[in-house]
């Protein structure tokens, strides 16, 4: 495993496999975490993946970052929504050069996020789903925006997604991964939704479930 940099971004690139036309896996943690949270998963999926775990930009602290800022209200969480379309963009364009660098087949990745990670999971899909294998959404919420159904980005109707959330999660509640389960189903043709009991966490159920889904969309990708 080893820490590179990017203009942008530091992140860890974990492969078993380094070859050109490796798929190509993008973790997005989660609001207060680091690069070094869920690439520890990598080694429970499949091996034919180069896994790279990218460190959010905003820094909150020692080994704390998020991707945008947000505030924990009684009303629930507020986004600031210019720094998250920052962010974003700064994603989109990062996603660009690895597709560059490390030419995956289909020239895409498949993206996993967990809690605000996936919230960036969403957003990037919305913007830019021609970058994309697959979106693999953990413990996360639908952004407050959706594309409207006359706006949909090209692509994005077909792209397959997994939904997983924690029936205990005492930060999004269950409702958050219901409500975007419900969104993709009525908008796009490939959604797998699942609840575990579990808090806000993976646990390891899960983690089999998104290692089979992988491995199921790789096998696709590479026929």
């Amino acid at each position: 495993m080893l820490e590179r940099k990017h203009d942008t971004f530091t992140y860890l690139d974990y492969t078993v496999r380094p070859d050109e036309e490796t798929p190509l896996l993008v973790m997005l943690h989660g609001y207060g975490s680091n690069e070094k949270d869920l690439i520890s998963l990598a080694p429970g999926l499949d091996n034919r993946l180069r896994t790279i775990s990218v460190r959010a930009p905003l820094m909150m602290g020692d080994d704390m970052y998020g991707w945008f800022p947000i505030e924990f209200t009684p009303y629930g969480i507020t986004v600031d929504r210019e720094a998250a379309g920052r962010a974003l963009d700064q994603l989109t364009g990062f996603l660009r050069n690895l597709i560059a660098r490390y030419r995956p087949p289909g020239g895409k990745v498949f993206l996993m996020g967990f809690s605000q990670g996936a919230v960036m999971n969403y957003l990037t899909a919305f913007k830019a789903p021609e970058l994309l294998h697959g979106v693999i959404a953990l413990s996360g919420q639908l952004p407050d925006t959706q594309p409207e159904e006359c706006m949909m980005p090209l692509g994005l109707e077909n792209l397959p997604f997994l939904v997983v959330h924690g029936l205990y999660d005492d930060v999004l509640p269950v409702g958050k991964g219901r409500s975007a389960a419900q969104w993709l189903k009525e908008n796009l043709s490939d959604i797998t939704y699942r609840e575990y009991p579990m808090a806000h966490q993976i646990n390891d159920e899960a983690l089999d479930l998104v290692a089979g889904w992988l491995k199921e969309r790789i096998d696709s990708a590479n026929r």
